[in-house]
């Protein structure tokens, strides 16, 4: 176990002070625990990222082709503002240059 200094401003102390009495923890608790929780989100992002870009797109293309046409389930729709293609799931195909002629 290490110990860290840690300066907060006054209203962020009181704060977390309330939460950790209303979670029945003490601050350095409250604390550790919020550090872990942020340190597991940005861990699984990067984790996510690299097997995203280690992603064959002809293999998530053959999946996606298995996955049965079908309404989503009631509550699971996407917002009208969200329903556009997803490019990011495209394979990607270099483009030819177009030759320039005068």
């Amino acid at each position: 176990m290490s110990n860290l200094s840690l300066r907060l401003p006054d209203s962020l102390h009181r704060k977390i002070r309330e939460l950790a009495e209303r979670e029945d923890v003490s601050i350095n608790q409250f604390i550790a625990a919020a550090a872990a929780e942020k340190a597991a989100a940005l861990l699984t992002l990067e984790y996510i990222e690299e097997r995203a870009r280690r992603a064959d797109p002809r293999l998530v293309d053959r999946l996606l082709r298995r996955v049965p046409d079908a309404p989503p389930v009631p509550g699971d729709e996407l917002p009208v503002s969200s329903r556009r293609p997803n490019i990011a799931l495209e394979p990607t195909v270099p483009r030819a240059k177009k030759s320039r002629r005068g």
